[in-house]
């Protein structure tokens, strides 16, 4: 990249970590943002040295175009946006981060995807890796750029990278040597209009593996069996909470166990993990396969999974107050996550949902409630029509509320002992807080303010 003359699109954590590392490689970096009131001085105060870069806000004009020989774009910015379309246009090479990120990586890595579970699947086996070597890091969608850390890495580097259908749109070379793919429900149809769309985009983690590589595939997930041959070269393992497999990875007497070639291989016992609901045994399951065959050892996969107590944002334990225990679950962003967040509780549930619309359907999430959801509190751009469909399900214990604050008011002032309070919104987070993290941070301050 010395001396290559890179456009990078996005003054975000993203596009800075872009930015800074075209500039520690040698390249000349034109930062471009189409919003004109960002703080110019705040970004440019990122980068130790300035002279490679210059900051551009609000259009990219021909005379900027007219010499780049490369665009990076933020995983935020929709491939088809006007901008992009002009670049393309000139026949300028469009990269997403992921792909720049690839490009300086040496390390060994770990791709996850899927619509659930990628956070927690990615920590827990970025926390395996670390038992296993120094030599290790955690990036992509989970908080960390890739781009930060990639010129960091040698050959010996094992890299567990969470990937979203976001950065997979903008990949060209990028092939891990091993992929994982969790799960497959609607969302993020905003971007990609259509459940088909966002399901080929997930599978394009596979685009460049071949059978020298592994894909790591959920069994008991019908909308991935139907769309095995999209993953067509690469050698695909899967793992199942529900079936017994001849081949993968699954349970089997109360272990989970590894089938390969007639062969079995004990990893761990469920009873000793340590997190709530079905679907964290299939993140264990997927974490399991993934450094099973990226050859760690099974004694070491087996002491991380049965002491990892989860992450933040994800069924979390917050407080017990007055007898109700409070929990934030809010990377529960869209309503199958929701679903797996309301599954885990084992009270009558007084449940905070909503926020941005992402053009989801909330009927199965509704179906969910079963006999848990005593009140749905409601926030957000969203309220009146998740409250439209709850009504037509025949749930009516609907209140909407206009804050957070007020929501977690209004369970401490109703829920009994025997209840409990969950944040699980099936919604993004844009338009009333920054993302899932400032949300679940503020839930967990309003609790924790209940005490004092």
């Amino acid at each position: 990249m010395k001396d290559k003359k890179v456009i990078v699109a996005g003054t975000g954590k993203s596009g800075i970590s872009a930015a800074g590392l075209l500039v520690r490689n040698g390249a000349e970096v034109t930062l471009f943002d189409e919003k004109t009131s960002v703080d110019r001085d705040k970004i440019m105060s990122e980068f130790y040295n300035s002279e490679k870069i210059s900051l551009v806000l609000g259009e990219l004009t021909d005379e900027i175009l007219s010499d780049a020989d490369l665009m990076v774009i933020s995983p935020g910015i929709p491939v088809d946006a006007p901008f992009v379309e002009k670049v393309r246009e000139k026949d300028i090479p469009i990269w997403g981060e992921i792909e720049l990120a690839y490009y300086f990586n040496k390390g060994k890595i770990a791709a996850i995807t899927g619509t659930n579970g990628k956070t927690t699947t990615t920590t827990l086996v970025g926390e395996i890796f670390k038992e296993y070597t120094d030599n290790s890091i955690v990036v992509g969608n989970i908080g960390i750029p890739f781009t930060k850390l990639c010129d960091t890495t040698t050959e010996e580097t094992l890299v567990a990278a969470e990937i979203s259908s976001f950065q997979l749109e903008t990949i060209h070379e990028f092939r891990p040597h091993i992929s994982a793919i969790l799960n497959l429900t609607p969302d993020h149809l905003n971007r990609h209009y259509t459940f088909d769309n966002y399901a080929e985009v997930k599978f394009k983690i596979t685009k460049n593996q071949t059978e020298d590589d592994i894909c790591i595939l959920n069994y008991d997930d019908e909308e991935i069996r139907k769309r095995r041959l999209l993953a067509e070269r690469v050698h695909v393992v899967y793992f199942s909470r529900k079936e017994m497999l001849s081949e993968g990875v699954c349970v089997a007497d109360g272990d989970v166990c590894v089938f390969e070639n007639g062969r079995k291989t004990r990893l761990l016992s469920l009873k000793d993990i340590k997190l709530l609901g079905d679907h964290n045994i299939e993140n264990v399951l997927a974490a399991a396969a993934i450094t099973y065959y990226m050859g760690i050892p099974a004694e070491i996969i087996e002491k991380v999974c049965t002491e990892f107590k989860g992450v933040e944002h994800r069924i979390e334990y917050v407080a017990t107050i007055n007898g109700v225990p409070y929990y934030n679950d809010s990377k529960g962003t869209n309503p199958d996550a929701a679903i797996r967040g309301i599954r885990a509780m084992t009270r009558t549930t007084f449940l905070i949902g909503g926020g941005y619309d992402k053009k989801a359907s909330y009927d199965e999430w509704i179906e969910a409630f079963d006999w848990k959801v005593k009140y749905l509190v409601l926030i957000g751009e969203t309220a009146e029509a998740i409250a439209k469909c709850a009504k037509s399900h025949g749930f009516n214990n609907i209140v909407i509320m206009d804050s957070l604050k007020d929501a977690v008011m209004f369970c401490y002032e109703n829920a009994k002992p025997q209840d409990a309070v969950l944040l699980s919104p099936a919604c993004a987070s844009w338009g009333m807080f920054d993302n899932y993290e400032q949300r679940g941070d503020l839930f967990k301050q309003y609790v924790r303010e209940l005490e004092e």
